[in-house]
């Protein structure tokens, strides 16, 4: 069998990757499940009986599973840059990094290391090859309710090239009934929510336990200085934020900037929020290799949010301006601005 066809498939124990495993081996690729293991602890990923689960259905479909220790690399690339980006007054998006750095660069490493070409994960995305420029494409799902392309945004071409999505083409409803047809006991497991390392969603409560550092309390102030009351610790919160602020006020005020060196948390009215123009930086780019004109293009800056229609232009090797065609709410420092053509994702990068 060609290398090609040898297929390391990304085993998370649920339904999703549960399903990419049956059609990998459905077309025909020899195949290898492997489960990252990323933490200890508290965890809603890679428990034993995450383990357990997809070591079944790697039996059930008669192919080797492994546990990859990646715990290491995931402290590095994925829990110290959440935590320095809340530090630093910036809302990080995990997941992103999860993507770039374990699935897609330490787990692909393994399987090229392993004689496994490809990698197969359970994302809802599809890969399309592009004729015409001679690049890889990424597109979002037929899905829309799944659509995960937001955050894969970071795939280079080597490993787009080298990636396959099963369930793109497919629905999540039409991924269970089929898991249950086959007799797969994650085919009712309920998806995982929130961040992994963070099942409880109490981040703030999970940094000082981390780090054993506290983050002392300052003021809430409005733009023309006046103290309104005192805050928790300023990675308590994020732009935008209205709820959780633990003040009595005549009308509701929301967070719209961090001052990190005064330990202040400003707060102002909705309107505030709005901006038109972000810089996003440590970009990759899938459509083309740069972008020596102006772009139009859609542009979302959280994950559920729909895109919205802006200009881009890239400044440098490795930042772009986005310029909206209407006032964006809370563009937040950290998160990931992503920017589609269409069905493909054009590129991103990281609000700087």
């Amino acid at each position: 069998m060609s290398a090609s066809n040898r297929t390391l498939v990304a085993m998370s124990g649920g339904v999703d990757s549960a399903m990419t495993a049956y059609l990998i081996k459905q077309a025909g690729h020899e195949a290898l499940g492997v489960t990252m293991k990323l933490h200890g602890g508290e965890s809603s990923c890679c428990t034993e009986q995450d383990v357990a689960d997809a070591a079944a259905v790697a039996a059930m479909l008669h192919m080797p599973h492994e546990v990859c220790e990646l715990s290491s690399r995931f402290a590095e690339a994925v829990i110290a840059p959440f935590i320095e980006a809340y530090e630093t007054g910036r809302t990080p998006n995990p997941c992103v990094l999860c993507n770039r750095y374990l699935k897609f660069e330490a787990l692909y490493d393994y399987g090229q290391a392993h004689g496994y070409d490809t990698i197969a994960t359970g994302h809802y995305a599809r890969i399309r090859y592009d004729e015409a420029s001679g690049r890889y494409l990424l597109l979002r799902a037929a899905d829309p309710t799944k659509d995960q392309s937001y955050v894969l945004y970071s795939l280079r071409q080597e490993q787009l090239a080298h990636t396959r999505f099963p369930l793109g083409e497919m629905t999540k409803a039409e991924v269970r009934a089929r898991a249950e047809q086959l007799g797969f006991l994650s085919a009712r497991k309920r998806d995982s929510q929130d961040i992994c390392f963070v099942p409880d969603g109490d981040y703030a409560r999970f940094i000082e336990a981390y780090t054993g550092k506290t983050y002392p309390p300052g003021d809430f102030v409005t733009a023309d200085g006046r103290v309104l009351g005192r805050h928790r610790g300023i990675i308590r919160y994020t732009i935008g934020q209205r709820k959780g602020l633990g003040l009595a006020l005549p009308a509701p005020l929301y967070v719209c900037a961090l001052d990190l060196p005064g330990n202040r948390v400003l707060l102002g009215e909705e309107s505030d929020l709005y901006t038109k123009t972000l810089l996003a930086r440590d970009i990759n780019l899938i459509t083309a290799a740069r972008w020596e004109a102006p772009q139009r293009l859609s542009a979302r800056v959280r994950y559920r949010q729909k895109e919205q229609p802006a200009t881009v232009t890239q400044i440098d090797e490795d930042t772009l301006r986005v310029e909206f065609d209407e006032p964006q709410r809370a563009i937040t420092r950290g998160q990931a601005v992503v920017l589609y053509d269409g069905d493909v994702v054009a590129g991103g990068g990281v609000i700087a």
